[in-house]
């Protein structure tokens, strides 16, 4: 349960001190705490929060990375605004400890449940800018978002790893990749591969090698998670 010891950690490791600290503990109370009435749960500063965050995360992606398309930069985003890599920025800041989530989710181990961790993470970001607008909410973004972009960089290798962190995660197993298609001559050879889970599958791309063509599957593979995680949006 949120408690005052928790809510001062808490700021102190995002870095942000609210002035109107009932947006927080809003924050951290899930729909099933109490009687989940409008206005008192987080639902709402989960949706400001998705906004916030696909919004300065592109903006990080644009400044580190200036000369990409915007096909890789959706890709690029896709892999870091997910919402397992969201539970995980949750757990840093150890959100399941704080939230007020209601008995039957208490009983289920709510408190360690990728989509509770994820939203509250949103739903925390979206407090943030409505408390002090949207440069501590992006301040506090950064804080959580720049090393992954400025450490892994991102390359399409990345796409892959990624894929496999979440893969794991999800479906309990790693992605299988197959070369499914080889066109054209020797010096000009074109490569297919398709990324299967569960006998699913979940990407498609082409390339002048094996390699790339599984790079870009990869990325086609997490762009497809993340509309399913947001509802295709």
């Amino acid at each position: 349960m949120a408690r005052e010891s928790n809510l001062t950690s808490l700021q102190k490791q995002l870095g942000y001190s609210f002035s109107h600290p009932e947006a927080l503990l809003r924050a951290l109370t899930h729909v099933s705490y109490g009687r989940g009435q409008p206005g008192t749960h987080n639902e709402t500063l989960e949706f400001l929060g998705d906004a916030v965050l696909d919004l300065a995360v592109s903006d990080l992606l644009m400044r580190h990375f200036p000369d990409k398309s915007e096909g890789d930069l959706s890709k690029m985003r896709a892999a870091l605004v997910n919402s397992s890599a969201l539970a995980e920025k949750a757990a840093r800041l150890k959100l399941g400890e704080a939230l007020r989530i209601g008995k039957g989710e208490e009983r289920s181990g709510g408190r360690a449940k990728r989509s509770i961790l994820a939203g509250a993470f949103e739903a925390v970001v979206g407090a943030v800018y409505w408390d002090g607008g949207y440069e501590p909410a992006r301040r506090v973004i950064e804080r959580y978002f720049d090393s992954d972009i400025a450490g892994r960089k991102l390359g399409h290798e990345d796409y892959k790893t990624r894929l496999q962190e979440i893969s794991q995660m999800l479906f309990h197993e790693p992605p299988v990749y197959k070369l499914v298609g080889e066109t054209g001559p020797d010096h000009e050879k074109r490569f297919v591969t398709e990324i299967f889970v569960g006998g699913k599958m979940l990407g498609r791309g082409e390339g002048p090698s094996k390699k790339q063509s599984e790079q870009q599957a990869a990325a086609m593979a997490l762009v497809g998670l993340q509309k399913n995680e947001t509802g295709g949006k």
